[in-house]
């Protein structure tokens, strides 16, 4: 049912006019994150300033359950801020503030709308940087990166997002506000911090973050190399890892993932290799000149076709430019695109990717792949045209690719989530008891399930739902059933 008027008059209160929203064609700016393909206008949004407005805001929705839904900068690619209809849209963008940098103890306070390279930019005159680096990270937000434990190309060494924040302060389903985790390295008691990343908006609102600094290393070195075939870059990376050689970065592009950035950026890649290699260490002078002799020897001894080694930080920026400018890149050889991520053993990677080809061929589909090789999180884009009615086809492939990266014994999400994209495919990794469990914890802080409901956990089966992608049933569109 739509919201009423006084409870509208309620957030006009505490936050006044001026920062709720109401407008249906204002409203409308929030109706999806960057899984475009499923949208649901909000009745209202609401865009707090501070973490006690948010926790106001979060009562009123407790004390006349009405579902809400935090969003960031809406990067996320899993429809984790997909909004709920007659629900709201808690928006905290304008609680960017850098609260404090603490050069001696490592670490940095944050509000959540602050950018994840804005938390470099804080830290870099003390020579001091933020690990976690999603390819979106110029306009992703602290915030939205805890709620899915985001990654990046140098998580393969420095670890996810839960391994670099130390404590958060939270706002609960019922609007209180706690602080989970500490300041300190170990700390008694379960860690309800680690429950809470990665847990997508289920569990409350992030409204402050304290976060690991590390020290910026020594020397960077980086490489683009060109090899015949992704089966040739696949055994480089097994045999530099093989080698005890931990990179900073192995990432691994294919051709229509190389088309796509070349054209977007002219970083310099090859648009008549199969395969390129992006591959980066960092550390000491000596480690470095070490170990990427042994990594330029590795690549001649797999075919290398081309070797190009950054002579510069312009050169390097450039290289990375491209990198992570494939995802929205892809725009420019396909009309809609879908984002998959998932994670394989990177033993299997070449037959992962062979198996994705031929389930494109099948369909009718391009499928470009653009991932972090190191760890085996793939990334396969789904080409489609909505105006030749390819949506649905693309859609079954996308989930029909995760679902593969199971059976592979891998998983469905490596780091952008399970949203709703994927919720639908949560048992085929994930036995009843297992989502039992999962669903009483989420219970234990949401009982009246108002926060982000509809999102990483499936909804009981109804009858003649069709496995995949969540699409509303026949009796939930007439208003007759409701969706847990």
């Amino acid at each position: 049912m739509p919201l009423d008027v006084p409870v509208r008059d309620e957030f006009v209160a505490l936050l006044g006019a001026g920062d709720v929203i109401d407008d249906p064609v204002r409203t409308r700016a929030y109706e999806c994150d960057g899984l475009t393909g499923s949208r649901v206008v909000p009745e209202l949004v609401l865009l707090p300033r501070t973490a006690e407005d948010v926790a106001g805001c979060v009562r009123i929705c407790a004390a006349h359950r009405i579902p809400f839904v935090a969003r960031g900068a809406g990067t996320g690619l899993s429809g984790g801020a997909l909004p709920v209809a007659d629900g709201v849209v808690i928006g905290l963008n304008r609680l960017d503030r850098v609260l404090e940098v603490d050069p001696e103890n490592r670490r940095a306070v944050l509000e959540p709308g602050v950018t994840n390279l804005g938390i470099t930019a804080a830290a870099a005159p003390y020579g001091l940087y933020y690990a976690p680096d999603p390819s979106s990270q110029q306009v992703c937000t602290i915030g939205g990166n805890v709620a899915e434990n985001s990654g990046g190309a140098h998580c393969l060494k420095y670890g996810f997002t839960t391994n670099h924040v130390l404590s958060i302060e939270v706002v609960l389903p019922d609007g209180s506000l706690v602080t989970l985790g500490s300041d300190s390295a170990e700390q008694s008691g379960p860690d309800l911090r680690g429950v809470f990343l990665g847990s997508e908006g289920t569990l409350g609102i992030v409204t402050k973050v304290t976060v690991r600094l590390l020290r910026t290393p020594e020397v960077m070195r980086t490489l683009l190399a060109d090899f015949g075939s992704v089966a040739d870059g696949g055994r480089v990376v097994s045999d530099i890892v093989a080698a005890g050689i931990v990179p900073a970065a192995v990432e691994m592009m294919d051709a229509l993932a190389i088309e796509a950035a070349e054209g977007a950026t002219g970083a310099g890649y090859s648009l008549d290799t199969p395969a390129a290699l992006v591959v980066e260490l960092d550390g000491t002078v000596e480690e470095c000149d070490e170990q990427f002799a042994l990594v330029k020897e590795i690549c001649d001894r797999h075919g290398c076709t081309r070797l190009h080694v950054a002579g510069s930080p312009e050169e390097r920026a450039n290289i990375w430019r491209g990198r992570k400018a494939a995802f929205a890149a892809v725009g420019r050889i396909s009309p809609d695109y879908i984002v998959q991520d998932g994670v394989v053993p990177r033993t299997r990677l070449a037959e992962v990717l062979d198996r994705i080809s031929a389930m494109g061929d099948e369909a009718g589909l391009r499928v470009a792949n653009v991932f972090h090789a190191g760890d085996g999180n793939l990334h396969p884009l789904v080409l489609f045209s909505a105006a030749d009615g390819e949506t649905e086809r693309a859609e079954e492939l996308s989930a029909g690719i995760a679902e593969l990266c199971v059976e592979m014994g891998g998983s469905l999400s490596g780091e952008h989530g399970i949203g709703t994209d994927k919720a639908c495919s949560m048992p085929t990794m994930f036995g009843t008891d297992d989502l039992a469990v999962m669903d009483r914890v989420r219970a234990g802080f949401d009982p009246d399930r108002i926060c982000n409901p509809g999102k990483l956990l499936p909804t009981p089966r109804l009858c003649g739902e069709k496995p995949g992608r969540y699409r509303p049933h026949p009796l939930e569109e007439a208003g007759l059933i409701d969706r847990l």
